[in-house]
């Protein structure tokens, strides 16, 4: 096969990995208040996590719930460093992680691998 044609393939195939998990459009949502005043918001986990920008209020309850739907290793674990989390997503499965933000700012959320990522945004 012609060298050229398997470089311009390699860097397409590079480029799309780096648009995928760098430079794709982020998806938002604003925490809605649960009966119980908690800020709520589910996350769905397949290949990214979606939304992967929350929106919530300075010093009011958040519960985001990971509702994982795959089975890929890649986002099996879930770490919100600033917050010192670390928790397994069993597959197909929902699990929560609840939390008063006390700072305004915003905090990253990964999977254990570093790939996957997403952003909590305290607002006030």
């Amino acid at each position: 096969m012609d060298p050229w044609i398997i470089a311009a393939t390699s860097a397409a195939a590079i480029a799309a990995v780096n648009w995928y998990f760098f430079l794709a459009p982020k998806s938002s949502a604003t925490a809605h208040d649960a009966p119980d005043g908690t800020q709520l918001v589910t996350i769905a986990v397949e290949g990214g996590y979606a939304p992967s920008e929350i929106r919530v209020r300075r010093g009011a309850p958040v519960r985001l719930v990971f509702d994982r739907k795959e089975k890929s290793p890649c986002s099996e674990e879930l770490v919100i460093g600033a917050l010192g989390v670390r928790r397994f997503l069993k597959p197909f499965e929902k699990t929560a992680v609840e939390f008063t933000p006390l700072e305004s700012g915003s905090f990253d959320f990964t999977c254990g691998m570093n790939m996957l990522r997403g952003r909590i945004v305290v607002e006030g």
